[in-house]
């Protein structure tokens, strides 16, 4: 197999195209080329006058080596090897005791597929509910504000990351790891291009199958899904874990012995992080960022990043990802950009208010939206308490809750009119998407001033990058806080907190962030465990 890079192909080139491309970059004959698969795609609109996809295309031809030889010599052209892809598949068992997964986001779903793999028949517990009644209680909150506090956005079947974008874009390396994570992404149906897109994301509609898939490959391997089961207490001896307790939706608690637990609980767990203070478990305070969600029409996006290629068939909606440094050694950025998608509704507590953004495959909703984020650390915090970025979290939530009418409707303010700190008392041409709706004000009025100051500073330098950007009429919804975790759980070489068996994982834990990371951190934790 030989991959060639950076091939450059106009927008309507298919894969006939692409093999004549190949052939006059490499002087290789046409009928030499066996087959073409793409290993790589993005986009290159640097130029809007001339947008082109950019490709690495893997290749196998005929011929022997002296012939493929004189291939390679081309620049961008080397052989490669066959992809590596971490495998589970042990037959001893490492306890007598089943192994438990607290949490089935990326993190607990792929620890305990690891495990089930394994053949050491994993206990996954979950507090919410399994996803097909998870997604009624959370339509029925965002249509009627009703909120149930242990099935929600945060909480049920698949975590968090169900209702996102399902964006699978990481910062971490390449690896057997990742190799792994989209496979079975794959396998569980999500779509192939997921394996080589630049920018590859899944959609909140293909994501509800994909999880309940790699759920029943869990159980069909031995593994068990203990739905509205949370996590109650630990159970320690002598420092080490021989159990932990479990409640269930009546109320009632059990004890299930276990001397193998994987912490997996994402990053809005906060009586579970009260709990494991309470047990001695090391905890410290994490920088994470705060903000509000900026929405614009999508339209407007797709022509500032595009050009006349605007809305060409297959671009498909336009995202952006900015950030911007001041002197004053704050920072903002956007993140979970949206495209196509909404605002939604993402509280996981009572008298609090959480904004996140949601695309489905398609994102071919009107309008694009990201958070706008400003980075917070320990020492704005206010506290030296290791949840003291927790209470930080939850002072801007409720102060949000109460500008918002106390009925889980948002605050929201123009863009216009945040820069020039008035309330606003309507809304432009952009319609916010958020329910149950929102109530426009004066965002200044809850946001710590460093962070409203420094997200005017913003807009006005992100509006030189993407024109449009600041425009009068974009919304912004607040408040977004739930970035990442707020704290982090010390874990050791052997990835085990001070509690022998007790392993913390994934974004909750503060050692990842986003599905892809999370995933691989759960596997990571597996094989070290095995």
């Amino acid at each position: 197999m030989i991959r060639i890079n950076n091939i450059k192909a106009d927008l309507d080139v298919d894969m006939e195209g692409l093999k004549e491309i190949v052939s006059m970059k490499t002087g290789l004959e046409p009928e030499r080329i066996k087959s073409l698969k793409i290993a790589k795609k993005s986009v290159d609109a640097r130029n809007k006058s001339n947008v082109q996809f950019v490709y690495a295309l893997d290749m196998e031809v005929f011929g022997d080596e002296d012939y493929i030889s004189t291939i390679l010599a081309w620049k961008d052209v080397w052989q490669i090897k066959q992809e590596k892809i971490v495998s589970f598949t042990h037959s001893h068992k490492i306890s007598a005791l089943r192994p438990v997964v607290v949490g089935t986001g990326p993190a607990g779903m792929f620890a305990g597929l690891a495990l089930a793999e394994a053949g050491l028949k994993p206990i996954l517990l979950e507090r919410g509910k399994k996803l097909s009644e998870r997604q009624k209680d959370v339509d029925f909150f965002w249509k009627c504000g009703q909120l149930k506090t242990e099935s929600n956005v945060q909480f049920g079947e698949g975590g968090a990351g169900t209702f996102s974008d399902g964006k699978l874009m990481t910062g971490i390396k390449k690896d057997e790891f990742t190799a792994k994570v989209l496979h079975e992404l794959v396998l569980a149906g999500a779509p192939e291009e997921i394996l080589y897109l630049a920018k590859p994301h899944i959609g909140t509609d293909n994501l509800a199958i994909v999880v309940q898939n790699i759920r029943k490959k869990i159980v069909e391997l031995g593994g068990e899904y203990r739905f509205e089961n949370r996590l109650e207490d630990l159970i320690v001896k002598d420092g080490v874990l021989v159990g932990v307790k479990v409640r269930q939706a009546n109320g009632e608690v059990y004890d299930l012995a276990t001397d193998k637990v994987i912490l997996a609980v994402g990053h809005s767990a906060r009586d579970t992080f009260e709990m494991l203070y309470r047990n001695g478990i090391k905890i410290e305070q994490k920088p994470f960022s705060v903000g509000a969600r900026i929405e614009h029409k999508q339209q407007m996006i797709n022509q500032a990043q595009y050009g006349r290629f605007a809305n060409h068939k297959a671009l498909g909606a336009a995202d952006y990802k900015l950030a911007t440094h001041f002197a004053n050694k704050r920072s903002a950025y956007t993140f979970c950009m949206c495209p196509g998608g909404e605002v939604v509704a993402a509280a996981s507590e009572e008298g609090r208010v959480v904004t996140n953004g949601m695309s489905e495959f398609a994102r071919a909703k009107e309008n694009a939206n990201a958070a706008l984020l400003v980075g917070v650390e320990p020492k704005d915090f206010g506290g030296e308490h290791p949840l003291q970025g927790m209470y930080f979290q939850r002072k801007l939530e409720e102060a949000a809750f109460r500008l918002g009418g106390e009925d889980y409707k948002a605050p929201a303010q123009l863009v216009g009119d945040f820069l020039k700190n008035q309330p606003s008392s309507g809304q432009g041409e952009v319609t916010p998407s958020y329910t149950p709706g929102v109530r426009f004000c004066n965002l200044a009025d809850i946001l710590p001033p460093y962070v409203f100051e420094t997200m005017r500073l913003a807009l006005a330098e992100m509006d030189k990058k993407l024109h449009g950007f600041a425009a009068h009429d974009a919304v912004l919804t607040g408040v977004e806080t739930r970035s990442s975790s707020p704290i982090r759980i010390l874990r050791d070489e052997n990835f085990e907190a001070n509690i022998k068996g007790l392993y913390p994982c994934g974004e909750g834990a503060g050692y990842a962030g986003g599905i892809v990371s999370s995933a691989v951190d759960g596997l990571k934790i597996c094989k070290a465990l095995l």
